[in-house]
């Protein structure tokens, strides 16, 4: 059975076979009227409606970095703002709070307004701690996903010098189900490429995708990110790898920028963007901030990486404000990372991309189920980004003749 919904507008770079979509092209979208066959996006046909009248259409959004163990938590913080070492010792004075019903009612809370937000994926990190058994808030968060009306991963966030002990890393794998992440914070740790060696091991014995907090620091010398892309290159390892952080890869010279962006590529390896935190912590001063804190990644994008956007830590040490909405992580990249129109391309770094980013097949709009779709009036990208609401594509049911 063919379906026709009138009046639609597709980014473009969020099509995998642009020959299907035989619409208007007008800008950085194609319109007309959407073709549905058994339920899912076939193509386009060109309709009647002036571009400016259509409603945008797009997949439902991916978060591919957050902290839901750590969220909402600010209100009860004695020590509040500060650098990312002021952060990490706040929250680590506020898990004396951290019951299972505390974690579980602020997780509640994150993952509604990821539901709310149209949040379809998400990857929340689990601050691990000392001992190589899981934290009280890895059980909670797992149950958690289980019943989760989105798709949730978890990821270990362990010190990378942990995992240089191959029995530390074994038993942190064996704790990871399938389908979520294995990772660490890598941050000038000595043990470092010990680390990383064993973690890969662990993760390749264990077929688990990797995730990794890297060079969180305006710092040059900082460059565990190349470290891991080495490490990769010579493993062979054939697992996802997301990078998030890597902020002081936009303090180091072009030619170390091309190389390590060179092995990025080649390793397959993808970096996601945190704006509100790193621009919260980074580049602190007595007076204003020295830099912004962020990876450059419109280099990143032309060197031929993956990148993503993640909104990171929500009202917590680490970021006083903020909700879990991937178009407001966006919206600020934009301004941040200055990230040109046209703005439809961008919208890849919280859906197709940050899915492919996840290990996830990237959910294109064409062969996609309408319940796996979003739909916003007006046809532009920049006002979808900027804040016009949206909601299941599924309503658009409602509209036609029955």
């Amino acid at each position: 059975m063919t379906m026709l919904i009138p009046d639609i507008a597709l980014p473009r770079a969020l099509i995998r076979d642009a020959a299907q979509f035989r619409g208007h092209v007008h800008r950085d979208c194609v319109t007309g009227d959407l073709v549905l066959r058994r339920g899912r996006v076939v193509g386009m046909r060109s309709g009647q409606a002036a571009p400016g009248t259509c409603r945008l259409i797009f997949p439902a959004l991916t978060e591919p970095h957050c902290h839901l163990d750590k969220c909402h938590s600010v209100g009860r913080l004695e020590q509040r703002g500060g650098d990312l070492s002021a952060a990490i010792q706040a929250q680590h004075r506020d898990k004396a709070n951290w019951s299972a019903d505390d974690i579980r009612a602020r997780a509640l809370r994150g993952l509604a307004e990821a539901n709310a937000a149209g949040v379809a994926t998400l990857r929340s990190h689990v601050d691990w701690g000392r001992d190589a058994e899981p934290p009280l808030a890895w059980h909670v968060l797992l149950e958690l996903a289980q019943a989760a009306p989105l798709t949730m991963q978890l990821s270990p966030l362990t010190g990378i010098d942990q995992m240089a002990d191959p029995d530390f890393a074994e038993t942190v794998a064996r704790a990871v189900p399938e389908g979520h992440a294995i990772g660490a914070m890598v941050l000038g740790h000595p043990h470092m490429r010990a680390g990383l060696r064993s973690l890969f091991a662990a993760a390749a014995r264990h077929d688990l995708a990797v995730d990794f907090h890297v060079d969180e620091s305006l710092d040059p010398a900082m460059n565990g990110l190349e470290a891991i892309a080495d490490l990769a290159l010579e493993t062979g390892f054939g697992g996802p790898i997301l990078c998030g952080h890597a902020v002081s890869l936009a303090t180091r010279p072009p030619k170390d920028f091309t190389r390590i962006a060179d092995k990025l590529a080649r390793a397959g390896i993808a970096v996601v963007a945190l704006p509100a935190t790193n621009l919260y912590l980074q580049g602190r001063t007595s007076h204003t901030p020295a830099a912004r804190g962020l990876t450059p990644l419109r280099a990143l994008s032309a060197a031929g990486v993956r990148v993503a956007v993640g909104t990171d830590n929500v009202r917590d040490a680490f970021c006083p404000v903020g909700r879990h909405d991937p178009l407001r992580a966006l919206e600020l990249a934009v301004l941040s990372a200055q990230l040109d129109p046209p703005l439809g391309r961008w919208l890849c770094a919280i859906t197709t991309d940050a899915r492919a980013a996840l290990g996830m097949n990237p959910g294109p709009i064409d062969g996609a189920r309408l319940h796996d779709l979003r739909v916003a009036q007006g046809h532009d990208p920049a006002a979808l980004i900027g804040g016009a609401p949206h909601r299941p594509a599924t309503d658009l049911l409602k509209e036609l003749p029955q």
